[in-house]
């Protein structure tokens, strides 16, 4: 069952990647007054894809809880500094 929800988690990933491509396409297009209706049919199928693959994953067990904007926020995700060294500060000792 892992596998198989870290497969769904895969291929989750992969079309959300595929999703923003097709999304700068339409903007590009509609930048340069063109048609993006092939664009946009495409993506609005990739959508119904990602649908279909989080609501397996869901049922699998793999639900995630969506943050809200608030929480997004606080959330710290600073890396972890450590203290320098005594010394370590680039200068040299005699």
């Amino acid at each position: 069952m892992d596998n198989r929800l870290n497969e769904i988690r895969r291929k989750i990933s992969f079309l959300r990647t595929e999703m923003l491509r097709f999304e700068e396409t339409i903007r590009q297009q509609v930048n340069r007054d063109e048609d993006c209706s092939d664009a946009s049919m495409q993506l609005m199928a990739m959508r119904v894809v990602m649908l279909g693959l989080i609501s397996e994953r869901n049922r699998l067990g793999g639900e995630e809880r969506l943050l809200n904007v608030d929480e997004r926020l606080k959330v710290d995700y600073r890396a972890v500094s450590r203290k320098p060294l005594k010394g370590a500060l680039g200068r040299r000792e005699r």
